[in-house]
């Protein structure tokens, strides 16, 4: 089997990373009753639900602005078997932690919407409520 040049050079920017999925056009999706059918499932955008990944607490389809359309991606988020928000010095912690994670072009996660570790800081590590969540889940 013999692949062009361009075809090589695809294939390598893949593997690399170059090339990353740019989720699904939200105007491609059905909607019924005000959600949106997306692999099955009834979603309301940016709304965090229970996961049905394994390993996994919760998922969110969220959206997000690409070239003036507006575009959407299944998000899973939080390890089952760890706790969230138990008690104040965790919670500082992990925020002060994550606040550093990058993506592989550089850029901070906690303000990409998809990113687990958004969604992780908004919904499972709030920094404006008070910490009162399991030690183990």
């Amino acid at each position: 089997m013999f692949f062009d040049k361009s075809e090589i050079r695809g294939l390598k920017d893949v593997l690399r990373g170059k090339m990353r999925h740019k989720g699904v056009l939200l105007s491609k999706l059905e909607r019924v009753d005000g959600k949106y059918l997306y692999r099955g499932h009834l979603f309301s955008l940016n709304k965090p639900t229970k996961s049905t990944a394994k390993g996994k607490k919760m998922m969110v389809l969220a959206t997000r602005t690409i070239n003036g359309e507006r575009r959407v991606k299944l998000v899973h988020f939080g390890a089952i078997g760890y706790g969230h928000n138990y008690n104040q010095k965790a919670k500082r912690s992990y925020l002060a932690r994550s606040a550093g994670i990058r993506n592989k072009s550089g850029k901070l996660t906690k303000d990409d919407r998809w990113s687990p570790n958004y969604w992780a800081r908004k919904v499972l590590w709030p920094a404006k409520k008070p910490a009162r969540g399991p030690k183990s889940t």
